[in-house]
């Protein structure tokens, strides 16, 4: 039995603001066939303030998923604040 461990994670990032950034953030959770359950966006003069909340992420895949953001054009920060554990048995 495969037990994988699930967290809450929410991606704080701070990025120059541009037409395509934000699918350009969504990407990386898409390329694991992740879905945000929440997102926000506001722009904050010629930056953008961008949030995207998971629910029940696969715990291996939080730093993957933080660096490649961290890697799209534009992100000056990535915060992740990483909460509650839920073991699932696969």
């Amino acid at each position: 039995m495969c037990t994988s461990t699930l967290v809450t994670v929410r991606f704080s990032v701070l990025a120059e603001s541009s037409p395509g950034l934000l699918p350009r953030l969504l990407q990386p959770l898409a390329k694991r066939d992740l879905t945000a359950d929440a997102m926000t966006a506001r722009r904050e003069g010629d930056d953008m303030q961008v949030e995207l909340v998971l629910e029940a992420m696969p715990q291996e895949m939080v730093h993957l998923v933080a660096g490649n953001l961290g890697q799209v054009i534009g992100v000056m920060e990535v915060r992740v604040d990483a909460g509650s554990a839920l073991k699932m048995a696969a």
